[in-house]
């Protein structure tokens, strides 16, 4: 993966297409370098999540295109400076939460030259999730918030992102326990951390043992989250 890495700095500092369809060859074959590593790390989550192993998941229903939408951006660089995965039951596009693996680069300046997360990380979790899936789990967490602070602290690592958060309880939530009030304040429901950029320098086997290991403390936390994501359905 260290190969990815030093082709996503070089994109960065060379976000163009004249430069990218020079390099083409070379994207192609860190792409097909990457895309063998999620193979892999789907088929080690498999062995301990039933749901990833019920899904049936293939390479493409879990990584994106290098390719930008820039329609309705003022950055309008073509290419992205960072690729990732994420393992989820039924794949990316579901409502699902899952496990993200993101590799980027740091620019310097807390962001990279596509403005994305500016460094690589591991994640767990619901990016972005509907309405109605956060109205679930805030009833969930209102009754048994300890369940999801207990599944929190189970993820080795990992900690509550905190940037799409209310300012107050939201109405009708005010009397649960104190607690709990901070964690029901969330829009979001996802846990993150770093990735340690020396493990690229040791191989893609120990790069593998690691975040397999990580991801597997999220479990117990994507299993809650995926039950309060069941009822939202059966309401829709």
């Amino acid at each position: 993966m260290k190969r990815v890495y030093d082709f996503l700095v070089k994109l960065g500092d060379n976000n163009n297409r004249e430069w990218f369809n020079k390099n083409k060859g070379e994207y192609l074959q860190v792409q097909e370098i990457f895309n063998r590593f999620v193979e892999k790390l789907i088929a080690d989550i498999e062995g301990w999540d039933e749901q990833i192993r019920d899904s049936h998941l293939q390479v493409k229903d879990c990584t994106y295109r290098i390719y930008r939408d820039t329609r309705f951006s003022k950055d309008k660089s073509p290419y992205k400076t960072h690729m990732g995965a994420y393992i989820c039951r039924s794949g990316k596009k579901s409502p699902y939460a899952g496990y993200y693996f993101h590799l980027e680069p740091s620019f310097g300046d807390g962001a990279t030259a596509s403005g994305y997360l500016g460094n690589s990380l591991l994640a767990a979790g619901l990016y972005c999730p509907d309405t109605k899936i956060v109205q679930s789990l805030r009833d969930e967490i209102s009754v048994n918030g300890d369940s999801l602070l207990d599944a929190i602290s189970e993820a080795q690592g990992f900690e509550l992102e905190t940037y799409n958060v209310l300012k107050k309880v939201p109405r009708g939530y005010e009397d649960i326990e104190e607690r709990w009030k901070d964690l029901i304040k969330h829009k979001d429901f996802s846990i993150g951390m770093s990735l340690p950029l020396e493990l690229l320098d040791r191989g893609d086997d120990e790069l593998l043992e690691y975040v397999s290991a990580r991801f597997k403390s999220c479990r117990h936390f994507n299993e809650l989250l995926n039950m309060a994501v069941e009822y939202a359905i059966e309401e829709m």
